[in-house]
């Protein structure tokens, strides 16, 4: 059987750094397919589309929001021929309904031991609109090492210089931020998988530059200590979400070959001051990530607290707008109180205001957007600021013996 498997692209954010990423979820997805599966992956971002490609059966996998409606237009190319379409990913399972409009079945929840049911009953022309595993989580064990042979590697570096790999060593979040859906995805309780599956995954990985997408590896401190403890003698270098403020976890993550961490900037307080000190004093670099729209941002306190990003010394800075993606309490909130002013999912990129703030306008809202990004970027350009720590993941490598230079002319 010959399944195609596509990710449909979408609009990066205005002003950041442009390179793309493999994507996890099909890699994942691919992991978890039956052995007489023949599949083919099309990453959207940087390939073409064949649509006259003769195939069997085509799945298309959707992370982001903003991934939505060009994922509908080409199911819709597809389905013209014939061809039946199957939706999966997180963008499927926050906007299940809808996606059953567009699609000749959804897939919902995680793929492990669950992909056998499906291919079987398309085999046997009895495909199901919907099969449905939100929140019936297969057993944390049984997350195996993802299929990243479906990828053409080389599309993926950035001025020649090898990007990362993505792979996860956990499930989950126990926490629950405003903005986030996480919970609503892999639910409410971390499920972090065994040390020697991760370590497995990590020493099959042909790169050595990684990024562990968990939502935050700062969710049980035991844990961390003996993840990086198991990581340390495979050298690779990495980039997380949070890392516990620990001395003995940051001490290890560094020795772990922790290179830097995207670490949410909430405020202009001490306590983030000294957050991303503690991070520096072990040689790990800092992302900030930064997120506009709140109530209580004002224009004064927007600028105020670029004065603050500035004078921390970040080795980086993103700057997205508050966004209210379906099943979080942002959605709520501004959904209920009649604030939201775009359905267009189009517009969910997280640099665009699709809603109405409470102490400015949209417009001066999306003004202060770009003013953080030309002011942050103003002495140094973001490329610039890429090449430092590109630069110095690789000083890292040649000092240990690990540097493999990756250059596509």
């Amino acid at each position: 059987m010959k399944f195609k498997l596509i990710y449909p692209k979408w609009e990066k954010l205005d002003r950041q750094t442009r390179f793309t990423l493999p994507p996890h979820g099909p890699v994942v997805m691919a992991a978890a397919l039956p052995n007489y599966v023949d599949v083919e992956f099309v990453d959207e971002n940087v390939q073409e589309i064949n649509f006259d490609e003769s195939v069997d059966f085509v799945g298309i996998s959707m992370m982001l929001t903003a991934q939505i409606k060009r994922g509908w237009e080409i199911a819709a190319a597809f389905r013209k021929k014939g061809i039946k379409v199957i939706f999966g990913g997180i963008a499927t399972m926050l906007h299940a309904e809808e996606m059953q409009e567009h699609a000749d079945s959804v897939f919902l929840g995680e793929v492990e031991g669950r992909l056998e049911r499906v291919f079987e009953d398309f085999k046997e022309g009895k495909l199901q609109k919907v099969y449905n595993y939100m929140w019936d989580f297969p057993p944390i064990e049984s997350v195996g090492t993802a299929r990243r042979g479906i990828l053409k590697r080389d599309l993926y570096n950035y001025r020649g210089v090898q990007m990362v790999d993505l792979m996860h060593a956990s499930r989950g979040c126990r926490f629950n931020c405003y903005p986030c859906c996480t919970r609503f995805l892999g639910g409410k309780k971390f499920r972090p998988r065994p040390y020697d599956k991760v370590v497995e995954e990590l020493a099959n990985i042909d790169n050595n530059r990684l990024f562990i997408v968990d939502n935050s590896l700062a969710q049980d401190k035991d844990w961390e200590i003996g993840l990086f403890k198991e990581m340390i003698p495979l050298k690779k270098k990495w980039c997380s979400h949070p890392i516990e403020d620990n001395d003995k976890v940051l001490d290890l993550a560094a020795q772990a070959g922790a290179w830097f961490v995207y670490q949410t900037i909430f405020d202009s307080s001490d306590f983030i001051r000294e957050r991303i000190k503690r991070y520096h004093d072990y040689g790990i670099a800092v992302e900030g990530s930064i997120l506009l729209g709140l109530d209580y941002h004002t224009e004064d306190y927007i600028k105020k607290w670029m004065d603050f990003l500035l004078d921390i010394e970040l080795d980086m800075a993103e700057f997205t707008i508050l966004t209210p993606f379906v099943h979080t309490r942002t959605f709520d909130d501004l959904h209920n109180a009649g604030r939201i002013i775009s359905y267009d999912w189009n517009d969910y990129t997280c640099g665009k205001v699709v809603f109405q703030p409470k102490m400015m306008t949209p417009e001066k809202l999306q003004e202060m957007y770009y003013y953080c990004w030309d002011r942050f970027y103003e002495e140094e350009p973001a490329n610039y600021k890429m090449f430092k720590m590109l630069k110095k993941v690789m000083d890292k490598e040649k000092a240990d013996g690990t540097y493999k230079p990756r250059v596509r002319e």
